[in-house]
């Protein structure tokens, strides 16, 4: 039986690092140049999986800006308790029987054929899902509805890395060439 799968993208970071509004910025080159760092990465997860669900940590510019791309936005009241908390929110959004592909809103790079293969996996029964680039891990990571209130009792900033150390046996590893799944941006000069 094949699950449905949702797609996830967490917006709701400070991007203090960055000095500024980073996933408002507009990527400087390659096919996506001039659109922002926020948008490309909503545009590659949505062109992979139908549904997608943005987190954002208020109703500013930023949520106004993916309402306008034709998703649901979702405010992580809890925000500034990390990426925990926003991803906690995301899942509650989602429906209880969909599995989730988790996607960071300042990795733009990342090809929505690899979204494609991660969601398939957890579509397809795998309990967690991750791309590997040369052999580190990176992102989106797919987790199956079994997951969810592991998922929704996350606190703090370190996402779903506890859910992910609990499960990594349970991790099918899908070896991609797409150097997009290790970078994001954190820094202007990152673009």
């Amino acid at each position: 039986m094949v699950i449905a799968v949702s797609g996830l993208l967490l917006a709701a970071g400070r991007a203090t690092r960055f000095g500024g509004p980073k996933l408002m910025a507009a990527l400087r080159s390659g096919p996506d140049a001039g659109i922002a760092i926020g948008v490309a990465s909503l545009r590659h997860l949505a062109g992979a999986i139908e549904r997608v669900i943005v987190v954002v940590r208020d109703e500013g510019g930023l949520a106004r800006c993916f309402r306008r791309e034709g998703v649901a936005v979702v405010v992580a009241a809890r925000a500034d308790d990390g990426m925990g908390a926003s991803l906690a929110t995301g899942v509650a959004a989602l429906p209880a029987d969909q599995a989730v592909v988790v996607a960071l809103a300042d990795m733009p790079w990342i090809e929505p054929t690899t979204i494609a293969r991660v969601a398939d996996a957890v579509g397809n029964g795998a309990v967690v899902a991750a791309p590997f680039h040369h052999g580190q891990r990176g992102h989106p990571v797919g987790f199956a509805p079994s997951l969810r209130d592991e998922l929704m009792a996350l606190t703090g900033d370190e996402g779903a890395r506890a859910v992910l150390a609990r499960h990594r046996a349970s991790l099918v590893r899908i070896d991609v060439d797409d150097a997009g799944v290790l970078r994001d941006i954190d820094r202007p000069s990152d673009i």
